[in-house]
């Protein structure tokens, strides 16, 4: 790996450390993608460790035990879940190799992982840093839990990876389907109460609010849950049923129950759900406006605290 050098200028603003090399700053140093690379990514979450352990002495040893003692991000990632997720039928030394198995055999689960922390960096204005959602984020632990416990699913390891959604559901609050499909660059805001069934797909580039439901529709079997696709938002408490398709940049508000399919680009709000106009952008998940022209008034679709 190039060794490259890297450091923190607090004077500049984001609510915490920036990290630049080379003069210029990380947010300007994309892929083709539009993403950090994972070296950089890794570079950037190691130099605020080290900041952070400078400034907090009593973080020293959860800091060099997460990161400072790892050489990759998946490493890292690897042993920072299989600690969280541990149980006394399930150590987390064995879960470490387990979760370092799928991310270290499957280029997709690191990268989709890098996408999911850019995601919680540029929509998140609570994330400081690209240390704080590895570390603290609790939707973006259960999101790669899932990804791992996915890798499990569709390598024939069903009741394994049956096990860890119920750790990741009993430790965050976040229940998954390791059989469900989700793409990258995805954020879960807040994430307690997110249920996902087993036959939901979501695209890229979607943000979802606390107490989302993606569900089924009772006791029909096969493709029976929702289909959300690229540059979707959803709001808070949204609850979303059946085999239906929520087109690419639609929005949906806060505690809506949506039961047939929603065109793209466009807003639907209510119980149940109506089309009441147009987002304000082609893809409303990066820019997380959770408001919607209403006449006089703004009808608030979601709470981002």
């Amino acid at each position: 790996m190039a060794v490259v050098s890297l450091r923190v200028d607090s004077s500049l603003p984001r609510g915490g450390a920036v990290f630049t090399r080379l003069g210029v700053t990380c947010s300007g140093i994309k892929n083709e993608a539009g993403t950090m690379t994972q070296e950089k990514i890794w570079l950037a979450i190691r130099a605020e460790a080290k900041d952070e352990a400078q400034q907090e002495p009593l973080l020293v040893g959860f800091l060099h035990a997460t990161i400072l003692n790892h050489t990759t991000l998946a490493s890292a990632l690897a042993f920072h879940l299989a600690n969280q997720l541990e149980a006394p039928t399930m150590p987390a030394v064995l879960l470490r190799e387990i979760i370092s198995e799928a991310l270290e055999n499957d280029e997709t689960v690191m990268d989709a992982v890098c996408h999911d922390i850019e995601a919680v960096m540029t929509r998140d204005p609570a994330c400081p840093g690209y240390s704080i959602p590895f570390l603290f984020f609790k939707g973006f632990h259960a999101l790669q839990a899932y990804r791992v416990g996915h890798w499990l699913w569709t390598h024939g390891r069903t009741v394994l990876a049956l096990a860890l959604q119920s750790k990741v559901s009993q430790k965050f609050g976040v229940d998954i389907h390791p059989g469900a499909r989700i793409g990258k660059g995805i954020l879960f805001d807040h994430a307690t109460g997110i249920v996902i069934g087993e036959t939901a797909v979501l695209g890229n580039n979607v943000s979802m609010l606390h107490q989302v439901t993606l569900g089924g529709t009772g006791k029909i079997s096969g493709d029976r849950h929702p289909k959300v696709e690229d540059g979707v938002l959803i709001g808070a408490g949204a609850t979303i049923i059946g085999n239906i398709r929520i087109g690419e940049g639609a929005k949906i508000g806060a505690s809506s129950v949506v039961l047939a399919d929603v065109p793209c680009h466009t807003t639907a709000v209510g119980v149940p759900a109506q089309i009441i106009g147009r987002p304000t952008c082609d893809q409303p998940a990066l820019e997380m406006n959770h408001e919607v022209p209403c006449g006089k008034h703004d009808i608030h679709l979601g709470s981002h605290i």
